[in-house]
Order: structure tokens, then sequence, then C-alpha cells
């Protein structure tokens, strides 16, 4: 009997642990359950308050890109109505660093520029681009080459329109370049202290005479080769480096070591002038042209802007004290 009242004893204290612990996890289940529904009710107030305000956002940044992160993240300063923050966002940008942080505002006007400059370097990279494309298609020899041009014209998709591009690209960078040298004549933008930059454009016109006149010969036609013949033969009057010209036949010129020699590789337009005039068009004379280009747009910077010498101003502040 005490035996059996221990063992009573025992499962009555056996039945109270175990409610107890019934108890006490069907607290901490509700008490999770409160927590859950408690941090879902938060993250659903949340969202109905961030949604908005994201969306907002992303309105705003497509009103004003400059204040999103994409372009804070490329331009580290603000375009702030304040000089200092202004030169820093051009000379901290790798793109913008080539212009002067402060230009003359009616310099830039295209009735005063009429753009001719950026125009022309334009025709030049669309040149470059077309012009690889079309380094693969053809062979600069005397079987291949006008038959390369035919495949292109004719078996090639878009071959026809990717050649006239190109011609016709080179033949509107000649008028630009003519019209941009026009331009800085007329606004008087060769005088001081633009005198250096000036002949640098000059030596620019000649390279970009020469890109045309070297491709002239790559078809292989009759048109080219009579057009080099006819130049080439003009060269022999060269002052100096043709055997026909002043001072040639002092210099020791000869027909087999003067100009005309040096630039058909002998002494008729044959195999050897077509491949110099594939080198001279496609790797030499652009290569230079792109570092005289690179000298010119630098210059443009440091002599002050792209026009001068004297200021410009506007009609509408005709009646304005200047400052």
């Amino acid at each position: 009997m005490p035996e059996e009242n221990g063992n009573g004893g025992a499962n009555g204290n056996g039945g109270a642990n175990g409610n107890g612990s019934a108890n006490g996890n069907g607290k901490e289940r509700v008490g999770l359950l409160q927590r859950v529904k408690a941090g879902v009710q938060a993250d659903v107030q949340a969202l109905k308050t961030d949604i908005p305000t994201k969306a907002k956002e992303q309105m705003d940044g497509l009103k004003d890109p400059t204040k999103t992160q994409v372009y804070t993240s490329i331009f580290r300063h603000k375009h702030d109505d304040t000089p200092r923050n202004r030169a820093l966002g051009i000379l901290s940008n790798v793109f913008l660093h080539l212009h002067p942080a402060k230009i003359n505002r009616d310099a830039v006007r295209y009735s005063y520029t009429w753009g001719m400059g950026g125009i022309t370097f334009y025709l030049f990279i669309v040149l470059t681009f077309t012009g690889a494309l079309l380094m693969f298609y053809y062979h600069p020899t005397k079987v291949q080459a006008f038959r390369d041009v035919l495949y292109l014209e004719h078996d090639v998709p878009f071959g026809k329109l990717l050649r006239n591009m190109h011609r016709w690209a080179a033949h509107l960078m000649v008028i630009g370049v003519w019209l941009h040298m026009f331009r800085v004549f007329l606004t008087g933008s060769y005088k001081k202290p633009r005198e250096f930059n000036w002949n640098v454009g000059v030596i620019l016109l000649v390279l970009t005479l020469l890109l045309s006149f070297t491709g002239y010969l790559l078809p292989d036609d009759q048109l080219g080769f009579w057009a080099v013949t006819v130049g080439t033969n003009m060269a022999r009057a060269t002052p100096g480096l043709g055997n026909e010209g002043p001072f040639g036949p002092q210099m020791g010129m000869t027909p087999y070591n003067d100009v005309r020699f040096g630039l058909l590789g002998g002494s008729i337009v044959d195999a050897n002038a077509l491949l110099r005039s594939y080198i001279w068009h496609c790797i030499g004379i652009p290569i230079v042209a792109s570092i005289f280009m690179i000298v010119h747009f630098w210059r443009v910077r440091k002599d002050g802007g792209i026009s001068g010498p004297a200021p410009v101003m506007l009609e509408a502040e005709g009646d304005k004290p200047r400052r």
C-alpha cells in the first residue's frame, strides 16, 4: 500500500508536470503566432508606404535623370548652379574634361560655328567604321580588287549600301573640312592665339585630301586608274621632290627616285601602286590624321574655345550693360 501511494504520488506529480508543459508550449505558440502576425502586419504596412515612395522616386528619376544613382555613379559632382561645381563636373569626367570648364555662350551657336568641326569628326568615325567592314571583302591585288567590288555590290547583303555610305561620307568630309576652314577664316579664329591650331587644321585638310585620293584607286576601275595617273603625273612637278619641279634636278631627283616613284612604287600605275594606296589609305594616313586631330582638339581647349578672337554679343543683350 505504501508503495502504491508512492506510485500514485509519482503519477500525480507527473500529471502535474505534463499539464504545466502543455500550458507553457501553448503560450509560446500563441506568442509566436502573435509575433509573426505582428511582423506580417508591419511588413504589409511598410509595403503600403514604401511602394508609393519607390514609385515616386522612379518617376522623379524619369523626370530628372541627374538625380538617379546611375547618373551620380558616372558624374561625381552635382550639376548645381555654382561655378565651382560646374567646373568640377567638367574636369572630373573622362568624357567631358576635353572641353574647357568655361566657354563663351555665343561661341557654340550653330549659326556662328555651323557645327562643321563636329560634323567632320563624325564623318571620320563613319568612314573608319564602314572602312573596317569593307576590308573584310577586299583584296588589294590586280586580280581580285575589281572582282571584290562587284561581289560587294551585287552579292553581299547591304554591300552596296555599305560602299555608298563610305564613298558619300568621304565626299562630305572633304566638303565639311572646307566649310569648317571657311568659317574659321570668316570669324577670324585663325588669329592670335590660334595660329598654331590653324596650321594643324591646314595639315588635316591635306591629309583629308590624301585620304580621298588614295581611296580613289582601290576599286581598280578605269576612273580610279586614270585619276591616279593624272594625279601622280602632277606630283612630278612638286618643288624639290619632283624630277620636273623647281629645284628637283638640283636635289638629285629622277623619274626613279622622286615623289611620284615613291607614291606608285614604280614608274607606272600597277600592282605596287594599288598595294601602296591600300596601306596609306587604311593604315598610314588615318594614324597620322588621328594624331593631328588629338592635337587639334587639345589646342581648341587650350586656346580658349572654338571661336574668337573678339567676343560676340547676342542682339538681345545689346541693351544690357556688359560685365
